[in-house]
């Protein structure tokens, strides 16, 4: 499916709330996609990110390039995530090697919905085995270099991919700060970091997108996020695939846990059972699936702006955007915590 784009030449830089942009068409109205502002930026994102860490390779390990979603998967999933109103994609420099950078950015220019959309992108992971970091050098050739895959002229959110020791936050920052004034972000913040390491990081973050998700349910930036006007997005909202009850027998081949075993290895199995269990009860009362009470519980969290799903399939899609009408109450939300 071929999206039709609704073009506004004066669009750039004017996604707004509801994904309506200029004079344009109303993206996500009655779609079932809420819209929250992250932070104090003045981006309107969708409640549900879409994740493009599986297109071409599983995240960043060099050794499962090729063994993700193939291009014309990832395009499948990027239309239909795109008409059910999603209007926030996110990536890295190091996904697939590149893959899904350019993939996203040929599907950008071949629908014609840049400026329908919002792009996030990540820098820091070691995209060779010399070359990572939050060097103010290594930034600025790595904006240049996502910029070309992209197709794109600007990024409207570039993200910190860790956090790096062996920069100074302030050189860090700075090299953001540039980029801005370059016009080549439009905002930045940071992933992957640490309450403190947060607090420490001066400039103006709006965003910082950290795993949170019943069996990872650390919150220590939350405090950070609420006293300086950083809007909070959850990656991995269903711990990858655990929360979704495909695990409960076995491990079924070219899933995320049979090509990432070391994902989430820590969870005890008795722990990951109880919380299972617990998704069980409540999905079972309301008639619904575990996955989207999971995914629930990250939505309807009062600290979180948005959560970065990775579907693989338009039923997996499907199914996230389910918990977006799911409201939870605050009895289910402490008997899925108990």
């Amino acid at each position: 499916m071929i999206v039709e784009a609704n073009r506004d030449p004066d669009a750039a830089h004017k996604v707004r709330k509801g994904g309506q942009v200029g004079n344009g068409g109303d993206l996500g109205q009655d779609r079932g996609v809420r819209y929250h502002r992250l932070g104090r930026s003045d981006l309107d994102i969708s409640v549900l990110v879409m994740g493009c860490g599986n297109f071409g390779g599983m995240g960043s390990a060099p050794d499962l390039f090729g063994k993700g979603d193939d291009e014309p998967s990832a395009y499948t999933l990027l239309d239909a995530a795109f008409a059910a109103g999603i209007t926030m994609y996110d990536t890295a420099n190091s996904y697939g090697g590149g893959r899904s950078e350019e993939w996203l950015g040929q599907w950008l220019t071949s629908r014609g919905v840049r400026d329908d959309v919002l792009v996030t992108t990540k820098v820091g992971n070691r995209i060779s085995p010399h070359d990572g970091g939050l060097s103010a050098a290594h930034i600025r050739h790595q904006i240049d270099a996502s910029l070309r895959r992209l197709n794109t002229d600007r990024v409207d959110l570039y993200l910190t991919h860790v956090f790096d020791p062996d920069t100074p936050i302030e050189e860090t920052v700075g090299a953001f700060d540039s980029l801005i004034q370059a016009g080549k972000i439009r905002h930045y913040g940071m992933s992957n970091f640490t309450g403190s390491q947060l607090a420490q990081a001066g400039g103006t973050p709006v965003n910082l997108q950290n795993a949170y998700n019943l069996v990872d349910r650390s919150d220590d930036g939350f405090d950070v996020c609420a006293r300086r006007g950083i809007g909070f997005t959850a990656y991995s909202p269903l711990a990858g695939g655990l929360l979704t009850g495909k695990y409960r027998s076995g491990v079924p081949a070219g899933t995320r846990r049979a090509l990432r075993p070391d994902w989430y290895s820590t969870v005890p199995p008795e722990t990951l059972a109880q919380v299972v269990d617990r998704l069980d009860v409540v999905a079972a009362a309301r008639g619904t699936r575990i996955d989207t009470i999971a995914l629930a519980w990250v939505l309807t969290d009062p600290g979180v702006a948005g959560a970065i799903i990775a579907p693989r399939t338009t039923d997996q899609l499907t199914t996230a955007l389910a918990a977006v009408d799911t409201a939870l109450s605050l009895d289910e939300r402490a008997a899925l915590t108990a």
